[in-house]
């Protein structure tokens, strides 16, 4: 069985290393072409490959010195560190078992840290400017845990986990994620989508990260919001729940395809506000027709993805230098878009699942200087307001797996400036409402003057004060 095991790694292996596909499509459409495999056999077969996807510069560092095909030693390595050395014994010839004890007698400390750690020089050398960088590139070379998202519509966060930890989901460890008022963590790979609160749009897959941007973005019942690159719904979902399902909430994608398989999911969720819309690009003639109406408008940004290694481990082999530096000027491009959209007083939220500075805080620096009638919000001093324990240093929030358990993720927040005329308008509504409250006080004070005495033994109650521009009860 181990040589089989060997085999089916291999296969899967030689597929994805053409990068053709990510990781996570190649293996899944190779699984379902290898439909007599149990559950048991997939599972391992999924647990070797992404092994290699995170320690592949090691790895072929390692299978320089063995024989055979390379894509044959990836997958002994990958069998070796998932499943143990002893189950592969009966698979391997004598020189592969020759091979692995040379590589048992390496110690990875003594290799470069881009090899120890398998990353390109270029990343490597980027993620090594950022504060602590041993650790958090540690942190990204490891498994993630799996995080779920309660539909706020449909239920309630405490009652769910109570319920998965004396179920059949407790051999998954269920804990309340940190931060996320909304969140469970699970230890393992559940197959999720098989249970019936997910097929019931009871929860939803989602990074803790990832649901805290939903508090950033704030929505209100009744107003207009804009998910500007919706993607797969994920965080359209939330802002729509937070919504109550009212108001109208438009899911802008270039992909027609990525918003088709959002439907579902919007279908299962039970909300009646959200708005599709393909879009040709970032200046469609659709997104031109809301300038200035959105209340509230997400560019969650179309980034390297690096914040996401854990989960994502090709991605690292599939990114380059220039093809960063084509994200970056797309993502100017979007963020300049959506901010026309933004109603004066309005929030714009700017967020990308990347840790790279060019993405994050140079677009925001960017955005600000070309654009004076914007200012930036603490975004840090929002979230941590909304989060017991959570400590990020403002202004922008920036979250690491080495230090938040969550993906990486960075947010700007800014404000639309006010016109003075709209500021005049909100001012003078103001006025009338306090007279008015004032006025409603003053009456009720006065009915309260020329009433007898109660007799002991009866209601001793005040009068209730009216709410704001309504008679007094007597009045009525």
């Amino acid at each position: 069985m181990a040589g089989v095991r060997i085999e089916q790694v291999k296969s899967v292996l030689g597929e994805i290393l053409q990068w053709q596909w990510p990781a996570d499509a190649t293996l899944s459409r190779w699984l379902r072409a290898h439909r007599e495999l149990g559950a048991n056999d997939r599972a391992e077969v999924a647990e070797a490959v992404f092994d290699v996807m995170r320690n592949l510069r090691r790895y072929r560092h390692y299978g320089e010195s063995g024989v055979g095909p390379a894509s044959r030693r990836l997958a002994v390595l990958g069998l070796a560190a998932t499943q143990g050395r002893g189950e592969l014994e009966s698979g391997l010839a004598p020189t592969e078992s020759e091979w692995l004890d040379h590589v048992a007698n390496i110690d990875p400390a003594s290799l470069p840290r881009a090899v120890r750690q398998s990353l390109p020089d270029w990343l490597d050398e980027r993620l090594g400017t950022l504060e602590d960088s041993d650790v958090l590139i540690d942190a990204l070379n490891q498994q993630a845990p799996l995080d779920i998202r309660v539909n706020p519509m449909k239920a309630d966060r405490d009652e769910v986990l109570g319920a998965m930890q004396v179920g059949p989901e407790s051999r998954y460890a269920p804990q309340a994620s940190p931060y996320s008022p909304w969140g469970i963590r699970l230890q393992g790979r559940p197959s999720v989508n098989r249970w019936p609160l997910f097929e019931s749009g009871g929860i939803e897959v989602q990074d803790e990260g990832s649901q805290l941007l939903a508090l950033l973005v704030a929505p209100r019942r009744g107003e207009m919001v804009i998910d500007f690159c919706a993607g797969a719904g994920g965080k359209t979902l939330l802002l729509g729940a937070l919504m109550r399902s009212t108001g109208r909430l438009y899911a802008f994608d270039v992909s027609a395809s990525r918003l088709t398989k959002a439907k579902p999911r919007f279908a299962r969720s039970g909300l009646s506000n959200v708005v599709p819309v393909v879009i040709d690009s970032e200046n469609d003639a659709r997104v031109k027709r809301l300038a200035g109406k959105a209340q509230r408008v997400l560019v969650d940004a179309p980034c390297s993805g690096i914040g996401t290694l854990r989960r994502n481990p090709d991605l690292k082999w599939r990114q380059h230098p220039d093809a960063l530096a084509e994200l970056c000027a797309l993502q100017s491009r979007i963020l300049s878009s959506a901010a026309r959209c933004v109603a004066p007083g309005g929030r714009l939220v700017y967020a990308t699942c990347s840790l790279l500075p060019e993405e994050n805080e140079a677009q925001a620096e960017i955005f600000l200087a070309s654009h004076p009638e914007f200012e930036r919000l603490d975004a840090a001093a929002l979230l941590t307001a909304r989060c017991d324990g959570l400590i990020l240093a403002g202004p922008y929030v920036q979250l690491r797996p080495d230090v938040h358990g969550t993906d990486g993720f960075f947010a700007a927040v800014f404000e639309r400036r006010k016109t003075p005329a709209r500021a005049a308008e909100e001012e003078a509504a103001a006025v009338v409402k306090a007279a008015a409250a004032a006025t409603a006080v003053d009456a009720v004070a006065d009915a309260t003057e020329v009433a007898p005495t109660e007799e002991a033994g009866e209601s001793t109650q005040e009068a209730p004060v009216p709410e704001a521009g309504q008679p007094p009860a007597d009045q009525a």
